[in-house]
């Protein structure tokens, strides 16, 4: 008698963990290591000659990485099956967030001491500072209106017309990234691919779907009533002469 062999569900098994209780009080300790691991640095003294403007940087990386992290959820829950990851869109959005304003309060706090009139003269001199301020407003009014009471509030509709602006979000940090640094390197652009690509993944496959989905849905054609003109269907399978 053969045996028979049972392959273990790997998309089932993969919602069991991500939907255990204990799946987000892990993600959200490990989303908090690059702050514990940049503070024991800077601590250390391991940031190099600029610690400050070190911590800048880093923070600031990580609030992109995190971004787009959420941004690839919705992606690979399409292309795995696996329906738990969207659990973790809001915290790993709320997480880019957070990371944004330790970015933020490190330069303002840190860098420049509060000097309000030098950080005016900083954002005039520098436009990547006003693209990275658009980006931190948009994650600002996406973070405070994350609760499931601003959804209520705003409604469903109006609610994912606001949270659309996380794209805009995406593309205006990603182009901060590449207008920091000097000349083109590799790092800033490949964010931007994976940011771009991500964005159009989003729709592209819906799209294809409902293009193919009319082939899908039709049923076997039923005898022809004659070899010069076979019987037309309808995309249901329906035939003229049942609707009439």
């Amino acid at each position: 008698m053969a045996t028979e062999i049972h392959t273990p569900d790997l998309r089932a098994a993969a919602n069991s963990a991500l939907t255990s209780r204990w799946a987000k009080p892990a993600v959200f300790m490990f989303a908090l290591v690059p702050l514990i691991w940049t503070v024991w640095l800077a601590y250390t003294g391991e940031l190099g000659a600029e610690p400050v403007l070190e911590s800048v940087k880093a923070s600031g990386l990580w609030a992109l990485r995190f971004l787009l992290i959420a941004l690839a959820l919705t992606p690979l829950r399409m292309l795995t099956g696996v329906a738990g990851l969207a659990r973790f869109r809001r915290m790993l959005g709320l997480f880019a967030f957070f990371y944004a304003v330790v970015h933020l309060s490190t330069y303002i706090g840190l860098d420049q001491f509060f000097d309000w009139t030098a950080i005016w003269q900083d954002i005039v001199k520098r436009p990547y500072i006003t693209v990275g301020m658009g980006a931190f407003m948009i994650l600002t009014a996406l973070a405070a209106t994350s609760t499931d009471g601003m959804v209520k509030r705003l409604g469903g509709k109006r609610w994912r017309l606001l949270h659309k602006g996380v794209f805009v979000a995406g593309l205006a940090a990603c182009l901060h990234f590449i207008m920091l640094v000097k000349g083109w390197q590799t790092a800033p652009l490949v964010y931007a691919l994976v940011c771009i690509g991500l964005l159009a993944f989003r729709r592209w496959p819906i799209r294809l779907a409902r293009r193919k989905e009319p082939a899908v849905r039709i049923r076997p054609a039923a005898a022809p009533r004659s070899v010069e003109a076979p019987e037309p269907h309808f995309p249901d399978g329906s035939s003229p002469a049942r609707r009439s």
